[in-house]
């Protein structure tokens, strides 16, 4: 069992986001439940990179002394499987916000989706969504767009080392994607969309690696809790 000087010394660990939850709930949670099992006034909690709350998986949370290594996880490759939904976009690229256009998708076959992967692996120049929480100016670029306010966005050079479709149903298009940081999913399903003439908008995403470390080995927050609350008992 993990004790108190464990946490304040540093620990990893690995984390699989429910649906719904920030990344920030997320900290909050695990700092309240290591305080409270094990009687702590202060200790550092930290994530390796945020996750929206409409994505599930694989966050790498830090504590006490291990706080410092947080940009080094950040750094690494991450791998994400996921849902395209095509023929429609929306302002924040995913289901946060309602579909605002729709388009033609009749000319779309599958051999069209497949050969249009080839368009975004290696180095890319990547425009960030509007609904994200890069600053600009000293403002997050989502406030500018929950303002309805225009605003100058910079594209990004990111790295996508795999990228591959994984079932085609419909317009509904399943993938696996291996990626730098810096790399927006939801970026990537808006520009596979203009790439087949047509839109397309994200609709399911999940962490499922970052660097060598792996969702399979992950537990949800409520695990995490279980598992500290039944062995303090």
């Amino acid at each position: 069992m993990k004790t108190a000087e464990d946490f304040k010394t540093g620990q990893v660990l690995l984390i699989d986001k429910p649906l719904e939850w920030s990344s920030f709930q997320v900290v909050n949670k695990l700092r309240w439940v290591i305080r409270k099992t094990h009687n702590i006034k202060k200790i550092k909690v930290g994530h390796a990179g945020t996750l929206d709350p409409l994505a599930t998986g694989l966050l790498v949370i830090c504590t006490g002394k291990m706080t410092k290594q947080i940009n080094t996880y950040q750094g690494q490759e991450k791998e994400y499987t996921g849902t395209f939904v095509l023929g429609s976009t929306t302002p924040s690229y995913d289901l946060e916000t309602e579909v605002d256009q729709e388009f033609p998708t009749d000319h779309i076959t599958a051999p069209l989706i497949h050969e249009a992967v080839s368009q975004f692996i290696g180095d890319i120049e990547q425009f960030p969504p509007v609904f994200s929480a890069i600053k600009k100016d000293g403002k997050r670029l989502y406030e500018f767009a929950r303002e309805g306010k225009a605003v100058t966005i910079k594209p990004r050079t990111i790295h996508i080392s795999e990228f591959e479709i994984t079932k085609i149903e419909g317009l509904t298009v399943n993938f696996r994607v291996v990626c730098s940081k810096g790399t927006y999913i939801r970026s990537l399903a808006h520009d596979f969309g203009k790439a087949l003439n047509s839109g397309a908008h994200l609709s399911v995403l999940r962490r499922t690696r970052i660097g060598a470390f792996s969702v399979e080995d992950a537990m949800t927050p409520i695990q995490f809790e279980e598992l500290l609350t039944t062995k303090s008992s």
